[in-house]
This record gives C-alpha cells, sequence and structure tokens, in this order.
C-alpha cells in the first residue's frame, strides 16, 4: 500500500553504547569500525490522533470539528494500549509461565524452540548487538527465510534499540543493496544461502546456522559470546515512541520507500487485532507460518500475534504442496494465514487426495494479500466444511491488520462473502471522494482513510511521499476504494494504485518500466497487471521498440528477470508502436490492459 498523488481541498499532498567488553570472536576490525555511523534520522510526520468516541456502534459520526465529516468506528469498545513496554516486552509478557511451550517449530527439520529458550536469546543476541556497539535507532537488514530463529533476531534488533528491516532472501541483489543504501543499514543477518550474495554489501555480516564461514560472524558464536561478557555493557534506554521496524513498501510511484514503525505502533496495532481473541484460546493455537517472516503480516501479524498469546508457529520456507498438507496434519495446525493459489491449490490439485483430511484439525484460514474470488471461496468451503474462511485487510503503513472479523459478524460471513471484515477498536475509518476530498456515508464507494496510533510515522527521509499519504489530520489515504454498509461490514471495491498483486507479493510497474527503458532496444514501455487464474494477477508489458531492434518477446522477458526477483518478473510481452497517454502524459494503463486481453482472445480464438 501506499498513498495517491491527488490534489482536492482538505488535503495538500505533495515524518551511544560503548560497552567496556566487546565479544570475543573472531571478526575483521572492519566489522567492528561499520557502526560508527549515526543513528537513524526519523522524518517529520503530521501529528495524529486516536479514536477516543466510545459509541457502540459503527454509525456515522457527525462533528462540527471535523468539518462534518463522515467518520466511522469499532462497534467494539475501545481497547488499552499500554504505556512504556516496548514490542518485544509486550510480546513476551509472561511467556514464564508458559516456558516449556512451543513457540515456533520447522516444519521440514522440526528444529524447535520454546518460550524459554525465544526469550533467553532474544536477550542474548540484544546484548551481542549492543556489544558490537550497534547505536539505537541504526538499522540492520535481515535477509532470511522463514526460519524457527526469524523472530529472536527481530526481537534481538528491537531490544537493543537497533531497527529491523526485513528483505525478501529471493531478491536480486541490486535491490536489495537499494534497501541498504535508503536505509543507511550497518549489519546483515542472514544464512549460508544467501551469504555470497549478500556479503557484496561490505557490511558486517552475522550467519544464522552452524556453518562457519569466513569473512562473517556466527550466530551461535555470537551468543556464546555474549553470555561470557555477563552484564559489563551499556544498556539502551528504549522508549515505546522510538522507532523499531522498517519495512519497505511500494507506493502508487512504484519508488520502494522505508516505512518507519515505533513500538507504540506495532503494540497499538496488536492491541486492537487481538482484542477479540477470548482468554481461553491463549496458549492454545497453533498457526501456520507460511506468509513470509519479511512481510508486516509475517513478523507482526503471524510471530508477534502469536507470540503476545502464546501459541505456536509452524514455519515453513517455502510452498510445497504436500509438505504444506502433511504440516497442517502432524502439526495439528488450527489457524493458517494464506493466499489465494494456496486455497486454488487445495481445491483443484490431486495431491490433496494422497492425505486424510479427517485428521485436519484446521478451524480458520484467512487471506489478506490478496483479494479471494467468491466462486473460489465456495469450492473451498464445500471441500473443507468445518474451516472457516476469512478475509483482512492490512497495510504496512497502518502497521498490519485495519479491518477484520475478531468475534463479531460471523452470522454475516455467508452472506457476505466478499468483505474484508470490520472495523477495530481504537481506529478512525472514512471514505473520501477521490476528486474533492469530501467524505461519504455509508454504502458509498471512497478511498478508505483511516486515523489510529497504528499509522506510522512516514516515510523514511522521504517527506513528499510522506505528505501525500498522511494528510494534516492525521488521516492515512490508502490509495483503495471501499464502502461500509449498514452493518458496519467494509468492502474493497477497486484500487487507485496501480500495484500489481502477483500471489500475493506486490509488483511495482514502475519499477519494471524502468529497467525495460535501460535496454538498448526498447524506446517506451508500459506494464500493466492481467488477471491470471493461479497468480491472481502478472505484469504484462507492452512495449516499443526501436527500429531495427531484433530482439524477441522472451529475450525481453528474460532481460527483465535477470534484474528482478522471482515474483516481480515480466509474464507477457506485447510489441506495439506507441503507448497511449493522456495529454498530461500520463500512461492510460486501462486502455492498455484492455488492448492486450482483445489481443490474448483473438490469438486464442484463431
Amino acid at each position: 500500500m501506499s498513498g495517491m498523488n491527488q490534489q482536492h481541498p482538505t488535503k495538500k499532498r505533495l515524518m551511544p553504547i560503548s560497552p567496556s567488553v566487546a565479544l570475543q570472536i573472531s571478526h575483521p576490525q572492519s566489522m567492528i569500525q561499520a557502526f560508527s555511523a549515526p543513528p537513524l534520522r526519523r522524518g517529520r510526520r503530521s501529528s495524529m490522533s486516536a479514536a477516543n468516541n466510545n459509541s457502540t456502534m459503527a454509525t456515522c459520526i457527525r462533528d462540527s470539528a471535523e468539518d462534518e465529516e463522515h467518520i466511522f468506528r469499532s462497534q467494539l469498545p475501545e481497547v488499552q494500549v499500554p504505556d512504556d513496554i516496548t514490542l518485544p516486552e509486550f510480546v513476551l509478557q509472561n511467556a514464564e509461565l508458559y516456558a516449556d511451550n512451543v513457540a515456533f517449530v520447522e516444519a521440514v527439520s522440526g528444529k524447535a524452540y520454546t518460550y524459554r529458550e525465544v526469550v533467553r536469546d532474544t536477550s542474548r543476541f540484544a546484548k551481542a548487538l549492543s556489544s558490537l556497539r550497534l547505536k539505537k535507532g541504526q538499522i540492520v537488514i535481515v535477509v532470511l527465510p522463514n526460519v524457527a530463529e526469524y523472530a529472536i533476531v527481530a526481537l534481538g534488533i528491537m531490544a537493543a534499540g537497533g531497527v529491523f528491516s526485513g528483505v525478501n532472501p529471493a531478491a536480486h541483489i541490486s535491490e536489495i543493496k537499494k534497501q541498504v543504501e535508503v536505509a543507511d543499514a550497518k549489519l546483515v543477518v542472514t544464512n549460508s544461502s544467501s551469504f555470497e550474495k549478500v556479503k557484496e554489501l561490505k557490511l558486517p555480516v552475522i550467519v544464522v546456522g552452524e556453518e562457519l564461514i569466513e569473512g562473517s560472524m556466527n550466530w551461535h558464536k555470537l551468543l556464546e559470546a555474549a553470555d561470557r561478557a555477563g552484564n559489563n555493557f551499556v544498556k539502551e534506554d528504549i522508549k515505546q515512541t522510538d522507532l523499531c521496524a522498517l519495512p519497505f513498501s511500494s507506493g502508487t510511484t512504484g519508488v520502494s520507500k522505508g516505512v518507519m514503525l515505533t513500538h507504540r505502533n506495532l503494540v497499538a496495532n496488536l492491541c486492537s487485532t487481538l482484542s477479540g481473541i477470548p482468554q481461553e484460546m491463549v496458549g492454545k493455537v497453533t498457526t501456520l507460518g507460511l506468509i513470509p517472516f519479511f512481510h508486516i503480516y509475517g513478523i507482526t501479524g503471524i510471530c508477534c500475534a502469536t507470540l503476545r498469546n502464546k501459541g505456536k508457529v509452524v514455519v515453513m520456507g517455502r510452498f510445497d504442496l504436500r509438505t504444506f498438507i502433511n504440516a497442517l496434519i502432524t502439526q495439528e495446525v488450527t489457524f493458517a494465514p494464506i493466499v489465494p493459489p494456496i486455497i486454488l491449490a487445495l481445491v483443484k490439485n490431486p495431491i490433496v487426495k494422497e492425505f486424510d483430511l479427517s485428521s485436519l484439525k484446521l478451524q480458520a484460514i484467512m487471506t489478506a494479500a490478496a483479494p479471494l474470488a467468491p466462486e473460489l471461496q465456495t469450492s473451498f468451503e464445500k471441500k473443507f466444511p468445518g474451516v472457516d474462511v476469512q478475509e483482512a485487510y492490512g497495510l504496512t503503513e497502518h502497521s498490519c491488520i485495519t479491518l477484520n472479523y475478531g468475534n463479531i459478524g460471523k452470522d454475516n460471513l455467508a452472506a457476505k462473502k466478499n468483505t474484508v471484515g470490520r472495523i477495530l477498536p481504537n481506529l478512525e475509518v472514512k471514505f473520501i471522494d477521490p476528486d474533492s476530498g469530501r467524505s461519504l456515508p455509508k454504502n458509498t464507494p471512497g478511498e478508505i482513510c483511516v486515523r489510529s496510533q497504528c499509522v506510522m510515522q512516514g516515510y523514511y527521509n522521504n517527506e513528499e511521499e510522506t505528505s501525500r499519504t498522511i494528510d494534516n489530520k492525521g488521516w492515512m489515504h490508502t490509495g483503495d476504494i471501499g464502502y461500509i454498509d449498514d452493518d458496519g461490514d467494509v468492502f474493497i471495491v477497486d484500487r487507485i494504485k496501480e500495484l500489481i498483486k502477483y500471489k500475493g507479493f506486490q509488483v511495482a510497474p514502475a519499477e519494471l518500466e524502468a529497467i525495460l527503458l535501460t535496454h538498448p532496444s526498447i524506446e517506451d514501455a508500459a506494464v500493466v497487471p492481467l488477471p491470471d487464474k493461479e497468480a491472481g494477477e502478472i505484469p504484462a508489458a507492452s512495449i516499443v521498440m526501436a527500429p531495427n531492434a531484433k530482439e524477441t518477446e522472451d529475450e525481453i522477458i528474460k532481460y527483465v528477470a535477470s534484474n528482478v526477483a522471482h515474483y516481480k518478473k515480466v509474464r507477457l510481452v506485447h510489441f506495439v508502436e506507441t503507448i497511449p497517454k493522456s495529454p498530461s502524459g500520463k500512461v492510460m494503463r486501462r486502455l492498455i490492459k484492455e488492448k492486450m486481453i482483445e489481443k490474448i482472445r483473438a490469438e486464442t480464438a484463431s
């Protein structure tokens, strides 16, 4: 998600450690010196206010102080957000009562961490980073697949006062380098599989795993050295208002930006999201950890939410249908956040018939990364009649989940298959006319805007994009079109932003267009989403080639693939004479998309 570049009257849319004992391990001196740069600087952003209305109905609020705006709030009462507690402290609170319970277990290897071990190693890693002179506010890039240690790494960084920034391990080195440079990162955490790639970054590298790799710091050796160092180090004074995470998100411009989130942002989001979970469920939910942990939903909605409620995460590093179903059965998974392509596989792939599904303990699945087709949901419900299908709506810029069903709305789910849920406690939501900025009443589609304590502090070092996304009253403009009905159910009907959703991953057309235009034979290019039954959407390129160019469509596809992560690849190329544009020079993507679909249909028919 990101904001959108629009003009209307209501908004101008043009936010040291000096330990006496260093860790006694072998690593180059440059690894210590690398931390001498200043800590991350926070961008300026408009002030915001949390929702403070005690209304018990999701009804239109007329408020003269809000210029007669239509503002909607939760049907549920507000929940308290604790002060002066960091995210690691919040999610690990009362962990000693569940010390021997498994917190994370890898589906394939069986490697597991109990709550006692999570608390212990989070503290050890924080101490290790402090002894390495990581300063408060400095950023650590994590290039890891989903592994049992992932949350320990992230929470350890935060507990040391650092800022966690996850990266897709499948990303091209140029993409990782760009994030490192934008974030001014000081350290990289990875595994042996990605070490050769990240060593090009010329930063200190910590390698998670047993393998000792020359030129890196080994995870286990670091933790052991932290034990030997004792308490002879200076602990940072971490405030709830300090930054703790810097996930990256693509906006409507297609430029990847660092989203500044504080401990308060993430604690507030968890308080709202988990408010509907009954106390008797604490310690009893087993969640599938397949959604990438570098994604905001993976680290917050799966790892942190599960730790807070003392459940278990079954960790999967990649999707394989047999491994997936086997994990659901053997680990007795009760809650599985997944994306529509996996639901499609469960419905149609004959491999599913190899398993005895009567032993499933699965109670609910949730899809939030991409829209779920109603017919696919119906097919799933027929095949898995005892499993609730839930949809949610979340944003990196809003710390994670924004709309979903807690314990309300269950009776309406069958009749409203395409709703993404209801407004969570402590949130304010409004729907505005994208042209005038006027707020709209119920049952009237408009751009979704949200205001709460979960709204990001801004884009890192990017005030222009921040001001386009957060207005001067603290409203975050999502770029998505939706409406709220008479029951308080919210529906997403379209999105203004141009991001392509490929299997739940965001793909920015502008990024692919920039790469295409670096090819010497390409004069102009436009990338649009085309519907795809399996992936949801695929990136397709309309390209104007230079005179006498001899490259084929396949060669252009391979050129892009060599410069991006696998999920960003252009899947279809059409050569055209011109790219249609408006008088102002804006690419007319809808027209391009329609022409490409017409061409595909014509070719299929012939």
